[in-house]
């Protein structure tokens, strides 16, 4: 079954708009557990501006599901690695001021230092995952690295989903046949909804992760956080008859 883990820097955005505590992250993490997500996503950026390096260390005792720490490896970053120690590092090639992330690692131009960070934090016994976009040459260098996941970029997938679904799909189809067949775990996130998280699962089963925060939490303005983890979690075991 494909697990589905709840990023919560949308909640921290919040929260730091108006300063103070409310919405509080920690707790929030929290409910989102007893609601069923299977894990919790944080992805602390060097400015601060949504999720804090505090936060981490303060959901680090409170994260009883999986912990997955996003980012770019920094120095800082790594330190807060080092410290933390998650179930997961995913590695992300975000610009100190991107937005969000808007694209995959390349993987050949960074695979020696994607390499030496894989190891350094394999060696710990976190598992590694690499951003990576829906392609053939940066998932099979990927596997060369030797992380044990991918996570495929899907912001093209959910851009062309409402157009055409089956071409939409189709890369990411092949990508993650690919990785599957490389021996790598395979993941994903970005722009992913309740209108095209189901037909992604129907044609990618075997993902062994979906990352979701934005789309998840502005769901919840709406149906309350609860139903949302709720219905998110309907479309990762859905039959495919009924998708």
């Amino acid at each position: 079954m494909t697990r589905l883990s709840v990023n919560v820097n949308k909640i921290a955005t919040l929260r730091n708009a108006r300063g103070g505590n409310i919405p509080d992250v920690v707790q929030v993490a929290t409910d989102c557990q007893l609601f069923g997500a299977d894990g919790i996503t944080v992805h602390p950026r060097p400015d601060e501006r949504h999720i804090r390096y505090s936060d981490v260390f303060d959901l680090q005792a409170k994260v009883y599901t999986e912990f997955n720490i996003e980012g770019n490896p920094t120095p800082e970053f790594i330190s807060l690695i080092r410290k933390i120690r998650p179930t997961q590092v995913t590695l992300v090639p975000d610009s100190h001021d991107a937005i969000t992330s808007d694209a995959g690692w390349d993987t050949i131009q960074h695979k020696e230092f994607l390499t030496d960070i894989v190891g350094e934090f394999q060696a710990m016994g976190i598992r590694t995952s690499i951003f990576v976009d829906a392609s053939p040459e940066m998932i099979r260098m990927a596997s060369q690295i030797g992380t044990d996941r991918i996570e495929l970029y899907t912001g093209p997938y959910a851009e062309e989903f409402h157009t055409n679904r089956e071409k939409a799909v189709t890369p990411f189809i092949e990508a993650a046949k690919l990785a599957k067949d490389l021996g790598l775990g395979v993941n994903a996130g970005h722009d992913l909804n309740l209108d095209n998280l189901p037909w992604l699962y129907m044609n990618i089963p075997w993902l062994k992760e979906v990352s979701i925060g934005h789309s998840l939490i502005s769901d919840a303005l709406y149906l309350g956080l609860k139903e949302s983890i709720k219905a998110y979690k309907n479309c990762l075991k859905a039959p495919q008859n009924e998708v």
